[in-house]
């Protein structure tokens, strides 16, 4: 499984696209054609080619009906996107994303067409508001959009913000008949006409009397980031679970498996401990607990990734891949198939020469903001230096396990043509300069190192390439700067 050398799991990174503000959302269509679709949180969604050139128009631009703001750590924007199961045949994307009606902030699920013209660009005359759900604060916005396996759309809630879901007697997320705070399960097929959306038959608060009939699970506080697992390739086991992150309040941040009908216990939980006594002692509440909770000494804001099925990488199929956003952390849980339970693994970037391969790099900007799969099930995830829905430093990385990789062509596919109409901005890695540093640089550092015993040998490395590729180019323009003077 992986390098385990240093008592966590070692993986690389290639960088695949950069320049981002606050990228928050990566999906395909699942067309073939295996472009991919990076959205920002101002409201712009950009079209990347396999290849990872750009195409300079915007697939989607709603800036102008967004609500965001430039301060660092505004949860509200362009949240997340989906494409419908069948977008092949009927063009259809589902958006979800803040916007301000007079004094009042709301969370808006809208649906869109791509154009009939251009499959790289939205008709942006489209947009059909599906559903709007009135923010009583800024923060706990949710933004999580997807299909599941049943082909229905799963929406995922915040609280409603502030601190403690101060809201009503019990709070929203514990309140069947609000939707905030919940797991919404709709069915959006066959919705030219007639209603936008119906209720599945089987939705488990139908016939309950005051609940809303769109509530699927309840008990969640503010879940940022949630997947479905596509099950083991030869067996197909685990095939449609449903994970995610759910943010935490003081203390805990928390994964869960979304299971119909079930109550994940906030407010009265936060992680496995009791937040409201009174709430938590209640016989009644009949909670499912996480698989996972961590500190908040390890991270304070949980970003939901993906269970890895990709072909690539066979050590890490099964691994349910996660990060946090505070702490910049990579961690990863895998089944225990005798006790049942999510054994923990923390992923640090490889050392020494682990990484030093050509496009392959070992660091990272520190706030994770989001993970993503690409058509073939490959995991990437997103992150910035500076966590502002304004500021052009967010960048997509491609995980890489460099231990064991398949066979040549058995990852093998050919996509599908993509017609272009708009101009293409070629692919320029940020780190390549630093990655072509590191390659130069081996010969000088393998013989300054070698000779040190094994275990301080990747320490060495490390400690060489940074003072190679970063140190000694800032003495020199340094030295230039006083001579010239």
């Amino acid at each position: 499984m992986g390098f385990l050398l240093t008592g966590c799991l070692q993986l690389c990174l290639e960088e695949i696209a950069n320049g981002l503000r606050n990228p928050l959302s990566m999906v395909y269509a699942n067309d073939g054609t295996h472009r991919f679709f990076i959205a920002e949180q101002v409201g712009l969604v950009w079209t990347y080619l396999p290849d990872r050139s750009k195409l300079e128009k915007p697939f989607l631009n709603i800036t102008k009906a967004v609500l965001t703001s430039p301060w660092e750590g505004d949860e509200r924007g362009f949240l997340g996107m989906t494409f419908h199961p069948n977008y092949k045949y009927n063009r259809k994307l589902y958006v979800y994303y803040s916007v301000e009606i007079g004094f009042d902030e709301r969370i808006r699920i809208s649906e869109f067409r791509v154009s009939p013209s251009d499959m790289n660009v939205v008709d942006h005359g489209s947009e059909r508001i599906i559903l709007e759900v009135d923010e009583p604060a800024s923060n706990h916005n949710g933004g999580m959009v997807m299909f599941a396996d049943d082909g229905y759309l799963y929406i995922f809630t915040g609280d409603g913000g502030m601190a403690g879901d101060p809201f009503g007697k019990y709070g929203n997320s514990q309140n069947k008949s609000a939707l905030l705070g919940k797991v919404l399960r709709i069915d959006v097929d066959d919705n030219d006409r007639g209603p936008l959306y119906r209720i599945p038959s089987d939705n488990p608060f139908v016939h309950e009397r005051g609940a809303r009939p769109e509530v699927y699970a309840y008990g969640v506080r503010n879940m940022w980031r949630c997947s479905v697992d596509r099950g083991d390739p030869l067996t197909k086991e685990g095939k449609g679970r449903i994970f995610c992150g759910d943010v935490g309040q003081n203390k805990f941040e928390e994964i869960d498996i979304i299971e119909k009908g079930r109550n994940y216990g906030w407010r009265a939980k936060e992680g496995f401990s009791c937040y409201d006594k009174k709430l938590c002692t209640n016989s009644s509440l009949d909670d499912v607990l996480p698989i996972y909770a961590y500190p908040h000494k390890m991270g304070k804001s949980v970003t939901g990734g993906y269970v890895y099925r990709g072909c690539e990488y066979p050590n890490l199929n099964g691994m349910y891949i996660f990060g946090d956003f505070m702490s910049g952390r990579m961690m990863s849980l895998q089944e225990n198939k005798n006790t049942g339970q999510w054994d923990y693994h923390e992923i640090c970037m490889g050392m020494g020469l682990t990484c030093a391969f050509p496009g392959l790099i070992n660091n990272y900007y520190q706030y994770i903001i989001s993970f993503a799969e690409d058509e073939a099930g490959e995991l990437y995830f997103m992150s910035t230096g500076v966590p502002s829905a304004t500021s052009p430093t967010g960048v997509v990385y491609k995980l890489v396990d460099p231990s064991r990789r398949a066979p040549p062509r058995q990852c093998h596919y050919d996509p599908l043509p993509v017609r272009v109409k708009s101009k293409l901005i070629k692919f320029k890695p940020k780190e390549s300069e630093y990655a072509g540093c590191q390659h130069s640089s081996l010969s000088v550092c393998l013989s300054v190192c070698l000779p040190l015993p094994h275990p301080l040998l990747s320490v060495c490395l490390s400690v060489c390439f940074y003072f190679v590729c970063f140190i000694l180019p800032t003495l020199l323009n340094q030295a230039l700067m006083s001579v010239k003077h």
